[in-house]
């Protein structure tokens, strides 16, 4: 059975654009590294995309949240640096209009594979979110988050959704201090 990689909204606008902060871009190569050695292997590598359009700012999000971001069309929604080099068109990409992914979660309900590990931007918003979809849809495989290639512009909120993570049987791996 193989594995699967879901790297999760490694995008410009996160990295360094307008949501952008120094940790994500020091996470980079630990996910070039992850993607590499799941592609090495033969194994599944999935990509989301936080996707927004123009009318971001009228949405529940852009009114709690009032930074435009992931807007779709523009560089900021793009994949960031080495990690959108190693993206392949071969490659499995959900655009999701909310913090968790619907899509990826009925790809992989019922969906036979040895784990599904998660990676990307950002822990305590979509890698925690998506990480709960693909339990939901997977309850007896391993799920696991590389604490070294996820993070958070607030180092709290990054130590308290690993934790969340934890109690919720996702295995956290990796070292949280990157």
């Amino acid at each position: 059975m193989k594995k699967i990689l879901v790297v999760v909204d490694y995008q410009n606008d996160f990295v360094n654009g307008s949501l952008g902060f120094k940790k994500a871009e020091e996470i980079e190569q630990n996910i070039a590294e992850k993607i590499n050695l799941y592609r090495e292997r033969g194994d599944e590598i999935i990509f989301t995309l936080d996707t927004h359009e123009n009318n971001y700012s009228d949405t529940q999000e852009g009114k709690l949240l009032p930074v435009p971001h992931c807007i779709k069309g523009t560089k900021g929604h793009e994949l960031a640096g080495k990690i959108a080099a190693l993206k392949k068109d071969t490659d499995i990409v959900f655009e999701k209009h909310s913090f968790g992914s619907a899509e990826l979660l009925k790809y992989l309900t019922d969906k036979k594979c040895e784990s599904v590990e998660l990676v990307g931007l950002v822990s305590n918003i979509c890698v925690i979110s998506n990480a709960v979809l693909v339990k939901t849809a997977l309850p007896e495989t391993p799920v696991i988050v590389d604490a070294s290639c996820t993070a958070s512009n607030d180092d709290r909120l990054n130590e308290e959704a690993l934790d969340v993570m934890a109690v919720l049987q996702i295995k956290i791996i990796g070292s949280k201090n990157v």
